[in-house]
């Protein structure tokens, strides 16, 4: 199994400095609120492209009255992985090391890939599109690391076209280069997309019925749709200029990009049901939300692309009755991937036995094996 066994932060959050040694299996870490669970895992959501499960910047992550950066360490199978902060008078960076040798985030990504689950991903299917898209673009990243890379740069021409239309008289060439440009980034967009939803449909149809229900799962957005049916780069890329060239006079009226993969959205049927996923009620919601996430684990630790995904949940077990949390570490024990899980308290996890190691987090952010 995939796993870390050995972990290390040294003035990360609120740690000033934690080792963990683990034996590979599972890990439940429960404790107060407040103590740092969240912080853990996002430690560990470090070791993988982008910028971890809370989106922060590195600055914010170093601990209050640090005088440096941080860092984040730990074994991954055989392999040694770190990543931190290097401040250097006003200018500070991010830096990877493998093996203790200066790495690169594309070197990262061939080693770790990672999914998590967090408490402010629930309410995705009542968001709108942009929590949505947000919550599958980071799927994609994880089977596909350069879509990181894609998105940035169809953010950067975006924004210039933006600033172009701002100005009310739009020069023609130049809107031409900069539409270029959004055109190849977005045509790369939507093909990752697509073929990523493709294979997250068929994880999500070979999972067993049980107490996490299928979703049927669609992407509304002209490229996507193309994508999915099979339309090559340059017919994907050539539709995204024309439209961006034919609604110029619409998009300055609006002083916005008003088309493109940037508005595209992820829509969600609960099978069982044939509702929206948006219309079904709260625990309908989180059950599905948690049946997407475990499909999207499986199809990263089938793809034969990379390695099994460390999979990361975030209090997903507190508002499980025990049977659902019974059913949850099962389907987790099952994975090739090592999984981490927070909870308040330590019976949340009985149910996962000895297949998991139990580790509690106390008030100062000290680690104990339970």
């Amino acid at each position: 199994m995939t796993a870390l066994t050995r972990l290390r932060l040294k003035d990360f959050r609120n740690y000033e400095t934690l080792s963990l040694d683990l034996d590979g299996r599972h890990v439940c870490l429960f404790g107060a609120n407040g103590a740092g669970k969240t912080n853990l895992l996002e430690a560990i959501s470090q070791l993988g492209p982008g910028r971890g499960l809370r989106s922060a910047s590195l600055s914010d992550l170093t601990r209050h009255g640090a005088d440096t950066g941080w860092t984040v360490s730990a074994n991954l199978d055989d392999r040694r992985i770190g990543v931190g902060l290097e401040t250097d008078g006003n200018s500070a960076k991010r830096v990877i090391r493998i093996d203790s040798a200066p790495s690169q985030a594309g070197d990262l990504a061939d080693l770790v890939r990672i999914v998590w689950l967090t408490p402010a991903m629930d309410s995705i299917f009542r968001g709108g599109a942009s929590d949505r898209r947000r919550f599958f673009d980071r799927q994609v990243m994880a089977h596909i690391p350069s879509h990181g890379t894609a998105a940035a740069r169809y953010e950067r021409a975006m924004r210039e076209r933006n600033a172009l239309l701002e100005r009310g008289h739009v020069d023609p060439a130049w809107a031409d280069a900069i539409e270029t440009r959004m055109a190849e980034a977005g045509a790369e967009l939507a093909i990752n997309r697509a073929g990523v939803l493709e294979g997250l449909q068929a994880a999500v149809d070979a999972r067993p019925e049980g107490y996490f229900p299928k979703g049927d799962l669609s992407l509304e957005g002209e490229a996507e749709t193309s994508a999915a049916a099979g339309e090559d780069f340059k017919t994907i890329f050539e539709g995204l200029v024309e439209t961006y060239r034919s609604m110029r006079r619409r998009d300055a009226a609006a002083g916005r990009t008003l088309s493109g993969p940037h508005r595209s959205d992820l829509k969600v049927i609960h099978r069982p049901t044939g509702m929206v996923a948006g219309d079904a009620s709260t625990g309908q919601q989180k059950a599905l939300l948690i049946g997407l996430i475990l499909a999207s684990a499986t199809a990263l630790a089938g793809d034969g692309d990379g390695p099994a995904p460390l999979l990361l949940l975030d209090e997903a077990a507190a508002h499980l009755d025990a049977d659902r949390r019974s059913a949850l570490f099962d389907e987790l024990s099952a994975l090739p991937g090592q999984s981490w899980l927070t909870g308040t308290e330590r019976f949340l996890f009985d149910a996962f036995g000895d297949r998991a190691q139990h580790i509690e987090i106390d008030a100062g952010g000290a680690a104990i094996l339970a």
